[in-house]
């Protein structure tokens, strides 16, 4: 496979994890914050409050992710897991009030042979 084939715009994967968690009592924002801090740990960065993304090279790579996630759900609240192309996550418009702002800048990677 060449280095094209891999980082074709069709096989990039973003995983997106959209989640609305409980927070009214200690424990609750206990687990909200587990959660969220886990997600970071695992490589997700903010999109926005309680949306995060991953880039991921390959179906495959997204796979495993997803798993991870799976396997930090809280007891309580709703957890949604989204995984798109690259190219499907390239063509969000996003906007700041009524004006465009740019979008996420494509994330390095880095594959280790």
């Amino acid at each position: 496979m060449t280095t094209v084939d891999r980082l074709n715009q069709y096989r990039v994967m973003w995983v997106l994890v959209l989640f609305d968690l409980p927070t009214e009592t200690k424990k609750e924002r206990k687990n909200y914050a587990r959660f969220r801090k886990e997600l970071v740990k695992d490589g997700f960065t903010m999109f926005q409050f309680s949306i995060y993304t991953r880039c991921c090279p390959s179906r495959e790579n997204a796979d495993v992710h997803i798993k991870r996630v799976k396997k930090l759900l809280p007891p309580q609240g709703y957890v949604g897991i989204l995984c798109i192309t690259d190219k499907q996550f390239g063509t969000m418009e996003l906007f700041h009030s009524s004006k465009p702002i740019a979008a996420q800048p494509e994330p390095q990677q880095l594959e280790l042979f």
